[in-house]
């Protein structure tokens, strides 16, 4: 698995509109954002940007492609913003590498369900997808709520 720029930020970025914009510990609410329908605070792309380290052009890609995908709500003007369109304990960092990279592991640049061999190499289609399926159960348990009660329990540094 390859972890690009593209779906590292993506993380961080929807980490820190559920854990209100600061990137630093959630919110007494558990840090489910969602406006509308969690009452969550928007946070402008430019906040993201600054608290996170990422550059604000390629960030604003990122949270197109995530409102795309569903998982964030953005709302224009002075007040406006993002935030998550459901509860951070019901998005899965699967879902956010998804929304901005496609599959999770790719071969050749390809998913690993196109991958085609013949011979002596046709059980690697077979080693691929299961370690498609480990990845897959890994990011698809771990919410954005279990990241943030990490982050909040982790010794200072």
């Amino acid at each position: 698995m390859y972890i690009s720029a593209r779906s590292d930020y993506a993380l961080r970025a929807m980490l820190a509109v559920a854990a209100g914009g600061d990137g630093g510990t959630t919110r007494p609410d558990g840090g489910d954002g969602g406006r509308p329908d969690g009452g969550g605070e928007l946070v402008k792309a430019a906040s993201l940007a600054r608290a996170q380290g990422i550059p604000l052009s390629f960030l604003q890609g990122i949270l197109l492609d995530l409102r795309r995908a569903g998982l964030l709500h953005s709302h224009r003007g002075t007040e406006g913003g993002y935030a998550l369109t459901r509860p951070a304990s019901e998005i899965s960092v699967g879902d956010v590498l998804r929304a901005v990279g496609g599959s999770l592991t790719t071969v050749r640049g390809l998913p690993a369900e196109d991958a085609g061999y013949h011979g002596v190499a046709a059980g690697l289609r077979d080693v691929w997808l299961a370690v498609d399926g480990a990845i897959a159960v890994v990011v698809d348990r771990t919410t954005l709520t279990d990241l943030l009660i990490q982050q909040e329990q982790a010794p200072a540094r």
